[in-house]
Parts: structure tokens; C-alpha cells; sequence
């Protein structure tokens, strides 16, 4: 059950992360691969709580299917580990849209757009696409006079930030495309790790029930002796 946790969290995790980001994305079978990612985490926690309750239980139809559950457990998690493995793999292609959502950036609250890159840049501590430096060739910082970054830029180190360029150091220096890779590649290389653990697991699942198969049987038909 504790690994079940473990991988649903990591689930939640990178569907959070996308959804909050997939304007960043193009479009793909990264959303897929997050919904199978917790449907298999659903899954594992289902087929803990069932293990837990099949120890208590002398039932040959539960401990049947229990091993089911886990059969499917290990079907679709392998099928979770594969998209996210495709994934990690084809991340920079899939984020070619990231120039295009900043050069359309007007800075206005009512814009999805703005706002999406504002929040990000505030919680990734970064700014522009490779660095801050790609916002000097932007649509926004030419209408804007040229005179400063969005404050979305700003150091919070530096409380008197108003984005100003005469005083770059007060910016963020990292690009966000970057720090973006690095977070779903975090979650996705987690999920692929957690594969592993979850076939370790399974596997000592498979030797318990196996064990109390043939304990059951062992105890129900016995040969009697002739007196």
C-alpha cells in the first residue's frame, strides 16, 4: 500500500504540473500518459487494500482475485512506464511551443496567456525561454518601450525589483524552458524508478499468495487414515 501512495503521489504530482503548464506543450500523448500514470497508482492502492484484507480472509475466490489485480497492476503500470520513458525521451520536441507562448505574452492580467507565463516564471524562479535575455527580442518588450522585464522576472531577494534593464542582476538569469524540462523529467523519471519497486513487490505478493494457496489446501483435504 505504501508504494501504491508513493507512485500516486508522483502521479498527482506530474498532473498538476502539466495541467498547469500544458499551454507549454504541444499537443501529444503526454495528458494519456498522465492519466494512466494514476490509474495505475488507483489500481496498486485498490490491490493493497484487497492484499491487506486477503490476509485476514480464508478465501480462495479473494486470493484468486487478488493475483488478478495484481496481473492487471503490472499490465498497466508497464504501459505507464513506457509512455513516460517515450516522453522523457521526446520532451524538447514536445515543448517547441514554448518560444511562441512568450512571444505572444502581452502582460495583461486578462490574458491566459500572460498569466500562465507570468506564474510560471514566479514559481520557477526563472525567466525567458534559454535566459532573460530573450526578452529583449520579444513583441511585449518592444510595444512595452524597451525599458523593462515582465516583473514575473524579479528576484524576490531583491524587494525593490521593478524590472527595470538597467539592473539586470536583480533578474532571474536561468531560462524557463530549462527548469520546466527539469521538473517533468523529475516526475516522469520517478515514475519509471517506482516501476521497478512496484515489480519487486509484486513479486513477493505472488510467492505470499502462493504460499497461502497451497496452505488452504493442505488444510482442507486431508487423507484419513483407516483404523
Amino acid at each position: 500500500m505504501a508504494v501504491g501512495i508513493l507512485v500516486w503521489l508522483n502521479g498527482v504530482y506530474l498532473l498538476i504540473k502539466y495541467g498547469e503548464n500544458s499551454r507549454f506543450f504541444s499537443e501529444s500523448y503526454m495528458t494519456l500518459t498522465v492519466l494512466v500514470i494514476v490509474t495505475s497508482a488507483a489500481l496498486l492502492l485498490v490491490t493493497g487494500c484487497l492484499g491487506s484484507w486477503v490476509s485476514l480472509k480464508d478465501s480462495i475466490c479473494l486470493q484468486g482475485l487478488f493475483v488478478y489485480l495484481l496481473v492487471v497492476v503490472f499490465c498497466v503500470k508497464s504501459t505507464a512506464s513506457a509512455l513516460a520513458y517515450f516522453h522523457s525521451v521526446t520532451l524538447d520536441t514536445e515543448m517547441a511551443p514554448f518560444s511562441g507562448v512568450f512571444e505572444n505574452y502581452t502582460g495583461s492580467s486578462e490574458d491566459s496567456n500572460s498569466r500562465s507565463v507570468d506564474a510560471m516564471q514566479e514559481e520557477l524562479k526563472c525567466c525567458g525561454v534559454k535566459n532573460y535575455t530573450d526578452w529583449l527580442e520579444t513583441t511585449w518588450f518592444n510595444k512595452s518601450g524597451g525599458l523593462r522585464f515582465p516583473y514575473s522576472c524579479c528576484n524576490v531577494t531583491f524587494p525593490t525589483c521593478n524590472g527595470t534593464v538597467y539592473q539586470p542582476w536583480q533578474i532571474y538569469t536561468q531560462g524557463c524552458q530549462e527548469e520546466l524540462s527539469k521538473v517533468i523529467q523529475f516526475a516522469l523519471k520517478m515514475d519509471m524508478w517506482s516501476s521497478l519497486l512496484v515489480y519487486v513487490v509484486e513479486i513477493g505478493l505472488f510467492v505470499m499468495v502462493k504460499q497461502l494457496m497451497r496452505t488452504n489446501r493442505s488444510t482442507r483435504y486431508q487423507v484419513l487414515e483407516k483404523n
